[in-house]
This record gives structure tokens, C-alpha cells and sequence, in this order.
């Protein structure tokens, strides 16, 4: 079913050693808030591992999840994103690295931005949970050109 499989060389397996600078309160913070959201959906009936993608402290956090699927549909694989953003998933099998993840969430993002800018429709957009109205449009598109800008090129290959 799975047309790929996430790098795995690109993200680190979770819990991250005590010792680890990169682990800390808010990452442990943020992987609740991941797992929590993840579990919030009832397509998954439980994670079988958690791994850690990246993390710009207090604005953007990226988990990657081993899940047993719920339905023959779903990925057993699921990218998280958290944050200072609003929380998104996306399926394992569609994107493999951190970076692929945060330039789809950017793109996803965009379209919802552009329709909540124009009164449009959101329905079929990837789910943001604010009303769509010009002024959390103008809101996200802030956050979202700074991940683009500033975030995003930290994590080319």
C-alpha cells in the first residue's frame, strides 16, 4: 500500500537521551501536544513509535509517528506538525523528510490563506482551527513566510 516509507536517517528515534541538547521541556511539551492531536483522530488505535523530525523552539515542531492503522486506508506512518502553527498531520506515504513535510504544510497552508483572503470556501482545504476570516488569514501568512524564509532552508538537504 505505502508508495514510500519516511527517511528514517532524518529524523532521531524518541525518547531522546537525557543528555541530548536537542531534548528538553519543550520538546517533551510539544510531544504531547503531538500525540494528543494525533489521537484526537480515530483512524489510529495507538502508536507504536515516536520520532523526533525537528524543532525551532517555540515556533515549529515535526514528529514523525508509527501508528497501527485503524482502517485499511491509513498509513502506518504519519508526519505531526506543532507549534506556534496550527496543528497538521500528513501521511507518511506521500512525504519522506522533515523538509518535505514543512514545504507541503507551507503549501497547504497557502491555499487556506488564499480562500479565507478571497471569503472562499475552506471546506476542502487542509483544517485550520481559527475561523477563516481575513485577519487570521493575515495572521498565518506572517508565520508561514517566515517558515518559508527562515525555517525551511534549515532543513534542505
Amino acid at each position: 500500500m505505502n508508495a514510500v516509507t519516511p527517511d528514517l536517517s532524518k529524523v532521531s528515534r524518541l525518547p531522546l537521551a537525557a543528555d541530548d541538547p536537542e531534548s528538553g521541556d519543550d520538546i517533551d511539551a510539544a510531544l504531547l501536544e503531538a500525540r494528543q492531536y494525533l489521537q484526537s483522530h480515530n483512524w489510529g488505535k495507538n502508536i507504536k513509535a515516536e520520532y523526533f523530525g525537528y524543532g525551532a523552539e517555540g515556533i515549529l515542531y515535526i514528529f514523525l509517528f508509527e501508528i497501527l492503522p485503524g482502517r485499511p486506508d491509513v498509513p502506518q506512518w504519519i508526519w505531526v506538525i506543532v507549534g506556534d502553527v496550527p496543528p497538521a498531520y500528513m501521511p507518511g506515504d506521500d512525504v519522506q523528510t522533515p523538509y518535505e513535510v514543512l514545504d507541503g504544510y507551507i503549501g497547504a497552508m497557502e491555499d487556506w490563506v488564499e480562500a479565507a483572503r478571497q471569503g472562499k470556501s475552506v471546506a476542502k482545504l487542509i483544517p485550520v482551527n481559527v475561523d477563516a476570516n481575513p485577519a487570521n488569514a493575515e495572521m498565518l501568512a506572517s508565520r508561514l513566510e517566515f517558515l518559508d524564509e527562515k525555517v525551511l532552508p534549515l532543513l534542505q538537504e
